[in-house]
């Protein structure tokens, strides 16, 4: 089970096939194995790195009180200088794009070029995310019924909200992603669940100006409508971006349409200059 320090934590990591540097960053509340049909594509022709985020998987959770956003960056950044990784393309889905867009913006000259699929700029962008955010659900308020609940039944409650207000396909239409995604989130401590719940809640815009590499945005075509607006406001202020949509999929497209977004990811990678 290979573990390297990344800061005050010792992380999981994977590390499949050789050649230029790919690095792949979960969302909330699942693991490194989300990525298994990239992992098993891409090892063929890159080096392909997975790790549980701090809080997740085999990484498991830290004496921290808080988490941000800004702090997951950092724990890739070590972990990349850990593992003596330079210049790799990032991808990171959900949660696992808000830390790729952190850590871009924060060590801009510490990637190749970036992929961000079905995530967000902000919890407070658009009117919709601020009624979601401050009235029909302000934090306080979920980190209470995470409490009460646990994370099994809010697990469940979720899911049916989720379906309530974002649609039926927005968590894909695929029976094992979705049981894969519930059993994930069903076997969190109550306590580093809200630690992860709150540090989403309080990511806020970046100055994505500042990211120079090229990116390519990704979304399901289920997504949120939300989700979209957020992909216009990225490719405004990244300049040198593209953005596609995946066929056949909502928020875990990866997941759910492997084919298609595996598809669009490679062909991305190979416009990359490697010279």
């Amino acid at each position: 089970m290979p573990k390297v320090k990344t800061n005050d934590i010792m992380t999981y990591y994977e590390i499949h096939g050789e050649g230029n540097p790919l690095v792949f960053i979960h969302g909330a509340w699942v693991d490194h194995e989300m990525w298994y049909s990239q992992v098993e594509h891409f090892s063929k022709y890159y080096r392909v790195i997975t790790y549980d985020v701090r809080g997740h998987g085999q990484t498991g959770g830290s004496a921290r009180e808080k988490y941000s956003v800004d702090l997951w960056a950092d724990d890739l950044k070590s972990l990349l200088d850990a593992l003596s990784i330079n210049k790799p393309t990032i991808c990171g889905l959900s949660l696992g794009g808000m830390i790729a867009q952190a850590y871009t913006v924060k060590y801009p000259d510490g990637l190749k070029a970036l992929v961000l699929a079905d995530t967000a700029v902000s919890t407070s962008l658009t009117l919709s995310d601020k009624i979601q955010k401050y009235v029909v659900a302000p934090k306080f308020i979920f980190l209470s019924i995470v409490h009460l609940l646990g994370t099994k039944r809010y697990t469940d409650f979720a899911f049916w909200l989720a379906q309530v207000t974002r649609g039926e396909k927005w968590f894909g239409l695929s029976q094992e992603v979705r049981a894969y995604v519930r059993r994930k989130m069903s076997n969190f401590d109550v306590e580093e669940f809200n630690k992860i719940f709150a540090a989403i809640y309080d990511f806020t815009l970046l100055d994505l100006s500042r990211i120079k590499v090229r990116t390519l945005v990704i979304n399901g075509e289920f997504e949120s409508k939300a989700v979209f607006r957020h992909t216009e406001t990225m490719k405004k202020m990244i300049k040198n971006s593209s953005v596609v949509v995946i066929s056949d999929a909502g928020h875990t497209s990866n997941m759910e349409n492997p084919i298609g977004f595996n598809r669009a990811l490679e062909k991305f990678l190979d416009g990359l200059n490697y010279g």
